[in-house]
This record gives C-alpha cells, structure tokens and sequence, in this order.
C-alpha cells in the first residue's frame, strides 16, 4: 500500500466518511416531504444527493434530481429547510452509526500525536451532539461545519485555515473523506488527499476525482500515514 511521509495534521469529512448517517438524513427529508405534500425519496436516491450541504441535498430532494430545478420556489425551499432541520434535530440521530474502524484509527492517530479536524458541509449546528452521541468529540482540535466559513467544500477555504492556524505546509496536512468536493478542496489546496470507497459520491466511484491514495476500508489509514515511523 502507497505511505505518505510527513503527515502532521489529518482533516475528515463527516457523513459518508467516519458516520453512515444516510439513514437518518433520509428519514428528516422524508418527513419534511411529507409535510409539505410531497412524495418520499429512497435511501438509494438519498445516498446520491449528500455532500453538498443541506441546502442543496433539499433542494435535491424537492427537485427528485441531483440537479436542483432552477424553478423551485424560494419560498418552498426555505420552508423546507426549517422544516429539516426541525427534524433531524428531533430524530437523535438515533439511526446513524460509525463505519468499522473509525474509533480504533482515530485512537491510533491521536496516540501517534496527530491533530485532527473535521470539515464537512453539514451545517455546524448539528456537529457536537453528533460528535458527542458517537464518543468521538474529543477527537478533534477544530470542527469546521459546512456553514462555519462563508465558503464550503470544494472550496479550500477551510484547508487553508487550518494549515493558517496550526503552521502547517501543504504537504502536512492530509485530507480524508468520500466525495469529489473533499478530494477537489484537497486539490486546490494542494495537500495530500484519501479517498474512501464506501461513501456518498452521487453514484460516481472516487478513484475518477483521482484522489492520492484510494482506501476499501477505514483503517487501513494508520498504514498510509506511516504511524510510529
């Protein structure tokens, strides 16, 4: 398996990278939907439509297509947001569940003395009790939210923060996660990227956003960035 060297900073996207969260996410959309009179969506059609924000996932899902109709009513979409976020707050969270592995590598990581973070573009009011709920809060020194900065992935915004913040070069700081808006935000900061195959990617495999390094599984991330080397 390919090694990176000089990995001092790990940045993670969240949903579809250390948390399968598509089921209660599906089950907010689906409540929303109902709500406002509108048919339900699938897990499948859900598990398409994650990574861009809420925003845009309900604006999916208002549209039933990964493209948002450029039709839909302002006023509609707003609602819905409200409406959303309403209810995955009252869901708990309850369905969502960390992939195999997750807490076993951060362990390793924050033993081998590595900072982490997370950036994702689920809004940030939702991250600590998530954190928190799945015992992983702790974990992380900064966690970037998808409403934190006024730019989300793909934008490197948040990359170039944290390298700003904790003095890291480029090449210091790996970013991980399972769609092309973290191996795009990665690229255009210019760090190294790992791409995960069991994610969200909108049906597209990772290895065609050409990541750095491809992964089945999550902890085979302490074998890439060389841990008590």
């Amino acid at each position: 398996m390919k090694m990176i060297d000089g990995i001092k900073f790990v940045a993670f996207d969240l949903d579809g990278t250390l948390l399968d969260s598509v089921p209660d996410l599906a089950d907010a959309v689906n409540k929303t939907l109902q709500a406002l009179g509108r048919p339900e969506v699938t897990i499948a059609q859900m598990t398409t439509w994650i990574g861009n924000g809420a925003e845009i996932m309900l604006g999916r899902a208002l549209s039933r297509s990964i493209e948002v109709d450029p039709d839909l009513d302002p006023a509609l979409h707003r609602e819905a947001r409200q409406l959303f976020d309403r209810f995955y707050d009252e869901g708990g969270h309850r369905q969502s569940a960390l992939y195999p592995g997750v807490k076993d590598t951060l362990d390793a990581l924050r033993d081998a003395g590595i900072p982490m973070a997370i950036v994702t573009n689920k809004p940030a009011q939702f991250l600590p009790h998530l954190l928190a709920q799945h015992g992983i809060a702790d974990y992380f020194v900064d966690v970037i939210g998808g409403d934190t900065f006024p730019q989300k992935k793909p934008d490197p915004f948040a990359l170039h923060w944290l390298m700003e913040k904790h003095r890291l070069a480029a090449r210091e700081l790996l970013m991980v996660g399972d769609s092309r808006n973290d191996i795009l935000a990665a690229q255009a900061a210019t760090c190294y990227v790992v791409g995960l195959t069991y994610g969200y990617n909108y049906g597209q495999p990772i290895s065609a956003s050409d990541p750095d390094i491809v992964l089945d599984h999550f902890s085979q991330l302490a074998e890439v960035v060389k841990l008590g080397s």
